[in-house]
């Protein structure tokens, strides 16, 4: 692989969010990883799915999930609006959320349902990749801040759990 092309990888990691990227040409495989201020190290839980849907999962992502502390309540955030009272799980990154896993299936969580820890509640597209992101604490959903097909930024609060 030529060396410029790595170097644009390089580039392109640290212009996103993203906590790891890998690209395979022919025989050839580059796989570029860093960890974030904050990152606390543990099991990948998580999995990449591409942009096409008939295809198979890929390989586990190390994309961490951000903690946020147990109660945010009264906060202020997403568009200056206070936040219900609950656990705020916010976005671990730039992109667009989708409430499914495609246009016709059904939404991952809707409000009011019970949710455990490590559940998917939604997933992030960031560079053509679908990160799912997941619940860090077991509860009832009482709050969707986002909809489906909208932007988010980094630490936006997405979900209530109570």
């Amino acid at each position: 692989m030529d060396l410029r092309k790595i170097k644009k990888l390089i580039e392109l990691l640290e212009e996103s969010n993203l906590a790891e990227i890998e690209i395979k040409e022919g025989e050839e495989s580059v796989r570029l990883a860093r960890n974030p201020p904050g990152y606390a190290p543990q099991m990948p839980t998580q999995q990449v799915y591409h942009s096409a849907p008939s295809q198979a999962p890929a390989a586990p992502s190390a994309s961490p999930s951000r903690d946020s502390p147990d109660s945010d309540a009264g906060e202020s955030g997403a568009g200056g609006r206070d936040l219900p009272d609950g656990h705020v799980v916010r976005s671990p990154m730039v992109g667009t959320y989708y409430a499914s896993a495609n246009p016709e299936a059904a939404p991952f969580v809707k409000v009011g349902d019970t949710v455990k820890a490590g559940q998917t509640l939604g997933i992030i597209e960031a560079m053509k990749m679908f990160n799912p992101i997941e619940s860090d604490t077991a509860g009832t959903v009482t709050a969707i801040l986002v909809e489906s097909g909208d932007p988010v930024e980094f630490d936006e609060p997405m979900f209530v759990i109570s």
